[in-house]
């Protein structure tokens, strides 16, 4: 059995911690540097950083932001938000993150993330993928880009097999239909594309109670677990998390 890891996300907008219902009605939640910090020490495994309004206002992701985060942990940092391109990628990386998440950028040039993994290992590539329910596709999943606000017309599911056949080393899917409501993450989603992919998919948008963190794994087939809200208005410790998981029987790291 894998061991599951818990993955705190530092949403940033204007050099702020956010947080989003449905990826807009946003609200502050502190400041990056103390939030991840505080993560490390309660026992995060990983952190996660994106960038939220990169892609919508046209910019790269703030470097500075990646160094000051990266310079107060040692766990892995992924990072997301405008990276766009093989330079975009290595400026990242040289600021310190571990690995980098791509989104939009992966949608409009598939190429992209082949040549990514082939220069830096699949290890470091992540694709973030989208979605919102729509019947029209064939599995009921139609992937969205641009911070949520473009649909693309093409299956999210058959796009999460695409992006591991291209190299992705990790697969990020959250639900648009889910995001921030703490109604629990969408089980049927992150199942589906753990169904067809061997790589590490981590669940993402909407938990808000500790059983919501078990039923990604067990229901969704998840091996990593981000959250935000409940982590940052501190609903829950990590170590909460970490031994509700550890007394349903998961493998963690306490």
């Amino acid at each position: 059995m894998n061991v599951i890891k818990i993955m705190p996300c530092l949403d940033m907008k204007n050099g702020r911690v956010v947080k989003g219902v449905h990826f807009v009605d946003i609200r502050d939640a502190g400041d990056p540097v103390e939030n991840a910090a505080f993560y490390q020490k309660e026992g995060a495994d990983e952190l996660a950083m994106l960038d939220i309004a990169a892609t919508v206002e046209n910019r790269k992701t703030r470097l500075e932001w990646v160094r000051q985060v990266s310079a107060v942990i040692t766990i892995p940092l992924t990072v997301g938000g405008g990276i766009n391109s093989l330079e975009d990628i290595e400026l990242v990386l040289g600021a310190g993150a571990g690995k980098v998440s791509m989104n939009s950028a992966a949608v409009k040039n598939p190429e992209l993330v082949r040549e990514a993994a082939t220069k830096y290992g699949s290890d470091k590539i992540t694709v973030a993928i989208d979605a919102r329910r729509n019947k029209a596709m064939p599995s009921g999943f139609e992937l969205v880009v641009a911070g949520g606000t473009t649909p693309v017309g093409k299956d999210a599911i058959a796009w999460a097999k695409q992006c591991q056949a291209l190299g992705a080393g990790v697969i990020l899917p959250t639900s648009m239909d889910g995001d921030g409501t703490l109604a629990g993450y969408d089980l049927e989603f992150t199942r589906a594309i753990s169904d067809v992919v061997t790589v590490p998919v981590v669940a993402s948008g909407g938990a808000g109670k500790l059983e919501h963190f078990y039923e990604a794994v067990a229901k969704g087939g998840a091996s990593v677990v981000l959250a935000a809200s409940v982590f940052h208005f501190r609903t829950f410790s990590i170590r909460q998390v970490k031994e509700y998981l550890r007394d349903k029987g998961l493998r963690v790291n306490l």
